[in-house]
Order: structure tokens, then sequence, then C-alpha cells
């Protein structure tokens, strides 16, 4: 039998008695571990998961700790001044070796799940929490300025759909007062607010026309 499981964002084909390398796991060595994000199993009875095969786990044995081959990272930039940097890196691992696959009952084996070593949960601080520095009074915020009044005996042009504060301030620069005027509007009309508004077949696509007609009728 072997598994397809998932840890460190890689995938790996194992076997019992298989040794590998993967991403660092937060476990010293001679620990037993357990990976419990299994794609799929094989052998006389396949089960591919869905994405993953519920109770299966593989359970390895942590060898030691290591690092990868050395690689190196080399930028030039010829255009700037001929500056250069040369780095090295060594990815840090564990080395495992598969003991066990179990098809099932892998969520009650009670064995240490393989868990990244980036991952895994800090301990907690057991220091007496320090005692809060008073909050300085914030500064009142100011008054927003009252928006400008509309003109006398104008409708609320803003309960037509997509119309604001601005728009409709242009709205009333162009002499619209009413939702009878905008009701009243041909297709030159439209054309031509189309045009000084800036925003061509808006008004056609709002349906302002209809909602005006509604508007002022009440």
């Amino acid at each position: 039998m072997f598994a397809v499981m998932k840890t460190g964002g890689k995938q790996y084909k194992v076997q019992a008695g298989d040794r590998l390398r993967v991403e660092k796991l937060a476990a010293d060595a001679g620990e037993t571990v357990q990976f419990n994000d299994i794609l799929m199993l094989g052998g006389d009875a396949p089960v591919v998961g869905s994405p993953l095969v519920n109770g299966a786990a593989v359970q390895a044995l942590v060898v030691d700790q290591v690092k990868g081959e050395k690689l190196i990272h080399f930028v030039k930039r010829r255009r700037k001044h001929g500056s250069q940097r040369k780095k090295g890196h060594r990815q840090q691992l564990t080395l495992v070796q598969i003991t066990e696959i179990l098809p099932s009952g892998g969520d009650n084996s009670g064995v240490k799940a393989a868990m990244g070593a980036g991952s895994a949960p800090a301990a907690v601080a057991t220091e007496a929490p320090k005692k809060a520095a008073p909050k300085k009074a914030e500064p009142k915020a100011k008054a927003a300025p009252e928006a400008a009044p509309a003109a006398a005996g104008a409708d609320d042009l803003k309960q037509l759909s997509g119309v604001g504060p601005a728009l409709e301030k242009k709205l009333l620069a162009a002499g619209v007062t009413s939702f009878a005027q905008i009701a009243a509007w041909t297709e030159a009309d439209i054309a031509e607010f189309d045009e000084k508004l800036s925003f061509k077949g808006r008004i056609e696509r709002e349906g302002w026309v209809e909602q005006a007609k509604k508007l002022a009728e009440g």
C-alpha cells in the first residue's frame, strides 16, 4: 500500500520504510509524528480523497533535523553602476522515516500531528499583564460642514438612481430643479445632458425619465 500525502505545500508518494526530507517540522529526533493530509491511498482498493481521505493518516519517525543543499542567489544590475549581490541559502528540513500507513482511524490514534516549525503554537506568556497606560483624551472631531441648501422650491433630485450631491449640484447649475422637467425630456434633451454631465448613456441606463414621472406624480 502507498499513500500520497501533503506537507509543507508539497505532495509526496510514500510507503512504509521510505525515508524523505520534508519542510522543517516542530519535532525532535526520535519523536513519532502523524501526517493527516492524505490525498490518496493506493493498493488493491485505491481511495481518492475529496480533497482528503477521511480518517487516513501516515505515521513517521523523526530521524534528524537537517539542512538542504546550498543555493546561490546572484543578482547583477549592469545598468546601475555594475552593482551586484550574492547570497547563499540552505533550507531547513526534517528527515523522517515512514513507519505506518493508516487507511482509517488516524483521527483517534493519539499520535502528535506533524506541524511546520513556523506554525507551532507559541508558548503562552505567564507574566502578569502590564497596567495599561491611561488613554489620552481624543480631540473632538470637527463638525462636518453642512451641505449647501438646494434652490428654493427645488425637488430632491438625489432620489433619482445614481444621483448624489455632486451630480445634483450639476443639474441645478444647468437649470434642472424639478422631477417634472426631467419627466418631459425628449431624446434630444437626453443627448444634451449626457454631454453636459459627462455620463454618456447613464440617463437611459438608470431610467431617470421613468423615475421622474413617478416622483412627479407623488
